[in-house]
């Protein structure tokens, strides 16, 4: 998708100040939904459809809220990037948080290894961590519309975790089943 083709909604956003778990619920949506926070009540997304229903339920918050929603159709005027800019970084940051997480569950696993702790327990407490890496790397690839080469990475690194349970999950299975 190039520049061109890009088109930007700036969300405007008012919620009373008490109680502030309108506003914490409003921050919540937009931040899940991938949107960027650009100032105090002004956030950025692409003007895309993965973007919708998240925009649907934070407005629906606001609304609850009895607060002010206004959905602007933007572009920079000065050629700058500026929007696009945030988006990117935004994402990268994501992306960089999770390659750094499935590196640790990669290192845990080779911690149950190396300590031999073949447990059922153990294996199903790592399961649930993948699942939770799983469902991480669904959300991340939904909001990375630009699609940044931090994905492939974190593809493969997910790739990598599922190989390493595997593993793993053969050495519970021979270690406790005869």
């Amino acid at each position: 998708m190039t520049d061109d083709e890009l088109g930007w909604l700036l969300i405007l956003v008012h919620v009373p100040s008490q109680p502030s778990k309108h506003r914490v619920a409003v921050w919540r949506e937009l931040r899940r939904t991938g949107a960027v926070p650009l100032s105090p009540g002004t956030w950025l997304v692409p003007a895309h459809p993965a973007f919708d229903a998240g925009l649907a339920k934070a407005r629906s918050l606001v609304a609850k809220s009895e607060g002010k929603w206004t959905l602007i159709d933007a572009s920079p005027r000065d050629g700058a990037d500026t929007f696009r800019a945030a988006f990117e970084m935004a994402r990268a940051e994501e992306w960089a948080e999770f390659i750094a997480d499935c590196a640790k569950f990669e290192q845990e696993i080779a911690k149950e290894i190396a300590r031999k702790k073949f447990t059922f327990a153990e294996l199903e407490e790592e399961e649930q961590s993948l699942e939770r890496l799983r469902r991480w790397y669904r959300g991340l690839k939904s909001r990375d519309v630009l699609r940044l080469p931090q994905a492939s990475e974190a593809s493969e690194r997910l790739a990598r975790c599922v190989t390493a349970l595997e593993e793993y999950s053969s050495l519970v299975y021979d270690a406790t089943l005869p």
